[in-house]
């Protein structure tokens, strides 16, 4: 019986349980961006207009079930063009100076598809 629950271990341990792991991950990889779920907010949205002080944005994307999408490629225009990939967890930061005053739209696509919202970001 012991050496039938070890074996038992050792076949759970080397083969069902690595496979199920490597399944997780390729999912959460190559998972659907949902554009509905998927935002952006600011973080600091007003700065000086003076090329030095940071206003920053960050872009969430995630899929239908709300999960963040690591490693997607997600570009903010309104600006100036600026390209970031999402973290573990869906999460992309943007950091913009400006030397002109003036209130920015922002606007961020992933894979070509626009967000449903914009953002303004104030350089005073």
């Amino acid at each position: 019986a012991l050496i039938l629950g070890v074996s038992l271990v050792f076949y759970l341990a080397s083969s069902v349980i690595p496979k199920a792991l490597i399944t997780m991950t390729k999912a959460s990889g190559s998972a659907k961006v949902s554009i509905n779920n998927s935002f952006i907010i600011g973080e600091k949205i007003l700065a000086k207009a003076d090329g030095k002080d940071k206003c920053i944005v960050n872009v969430f994307v995630l899929d239908a079930k709300g999960k963040g999408i690591s490693g997607k490629q997600v570009q903010l225009s309104g600006l100036s063009d600026l390209i970031s990939i999402t973290n573990e967890k869906g999460k992309a930061s943007f950091e913009m100076t400006s030397n002109l005053a003036g209130n920015y739209e922002l606007k961020a696509s992933v894979g070509g598809l626009n967000l449903l919202k914009s953002f303004k970001v104030i350089f005073k």
